[in-house]
């Protein structure tokens, strides 16, 4: 059975970095659209950015522009994506998403 495993959330400052890691043992990312979904408590889920097998990353989260980056290592299977100026309004559950698979999520709070 696929599994994407997430790790790299956790509790961080306003202002404050984290970088979010989705691996996978059976399944090649970079084959596959991935993406980074939040789900902040009692919202709906959204859609914070995306990457195509080619390497395009798209973003239609005005709100995040600037400060979240996406990128991949092929070598190591693993996508990241980069949260730099974290604010308060970035607390959620941060999900990945590869192919129809999805990771388990990990909680990013963003509080002083």
């Amino acid at each position: 059975q696929v599994q994407l495993v997430q790790s790299g959330g956790g509790l961080v400052q306003p202002g404050g970095s984290l970088r979010l890691t989705c691996s996978a043992s059976d399944v090649t990312l970079s084959q596959s659209t991935t993406n980074w979904y939040r789900q902040a408590h009692g919202e709906a889920r959204e859609l914070v950015s995306r990457m195509y097998a080619r390497g395009g990353v798209t973003s239609d989260l005005d709100s995040v522009e600037g400060r979240f980056t996406m990128s991949r290592d092929m070598v190591k299977n693993e996508v990241y994506l980069q949260m730099n100026n974290l604010q308060p309004e970035d607390t959620a559950v941060y999900y990945c998403n590869n192919d129809g698979y999805w990771g388990m999520g990990t909680q990013v709070t963003v509080s002083a």
